[in-house]
């Protein structure tokens, strides 16, 4: 707000006196200079609700808001160059999961909603789900998932973990499996309980 449309507000008997010079002036002056920040930030409000355009301070509390902040790493308090991104994949990786939050929820529970949500999360693409899994008696476990993980996404593997277990149905139990890249490559197996 400009200082004239302050002075507009003033009473009939402030705005005869504001003369140039005067205290009442370089209150005004002040007054304008104290709301400009926030003016600024009230123009481009739209852009904080964006998870495409909002500050990268901003996005760990836009994923708060669609239950995501389950997988930050820690909220920062105040966003500095240096400090580590919330999430292990990055900033863009978290504000690719905000986006999809919707259809995260939507299919929270299944093999579809857990395949998006990895490959979002991790941005690698590759992952495969098993509902239908043999133990080593050649039955099959009931509620048991295998999670095929790319090898490009090992790397974030404790996160594709805490995906996988805020994501699966209580009573399921789960174990990831590596793939292989070729001949000779070995396949290293993590299992997970309920």
């Amino acid at each position: 707000m400009k200082r004239s449309e302050i002075e507009q507000m003033l009473p009939g008997v402030f705005q005869r006196t504001a003369l140039e010079g005067t205290p009442l002036i370089a209150l005004l002056e002040v007054m304008e200079a104290l709301q400009a920040p926030d003016e600024v930030v009230l123009d481009q409000l739209d852009a904080f609700f964006d998870p495409y355009r909002a500050p990268d301070a901003f996005v760990p509390f836009l994923a708060s808001w669609v239950d995501l902040d389950r997988l930050l790493i820690e909220v920062p308090e105040e966003f500095e160059e240096t400090a580590p991104p919330p999430l292990p994949s990055g900033i863009g990786r978290l504000r690719e999961l905000v986006a999809a939050a919707t259809f995260l929820a939507q299919w929270r529970g299944t093999a579809k909603g857990l395949l998006r949500f990895l490959e979002t999360a991790t941005g690698v693409q590759g992952f495969v789900i098993e509902e239908q899994v043999l133990g080593s008696d050649g039955q099959l476990k009931p509620f048991h998932l295998r999670v095929r993980v790319p090898q490009e996404a090992v790397p974030y593997q404790i996160m594709i973990e805490r995906i996988v277990e805020s994501e699966k149905p209580a009573y399921v139990t789960y174990e990831l499996q590596v793939m292989d890249n070729g001949p000779g490559s070995k396949q290293g197996d993590r299992k997970g309980s309920s």
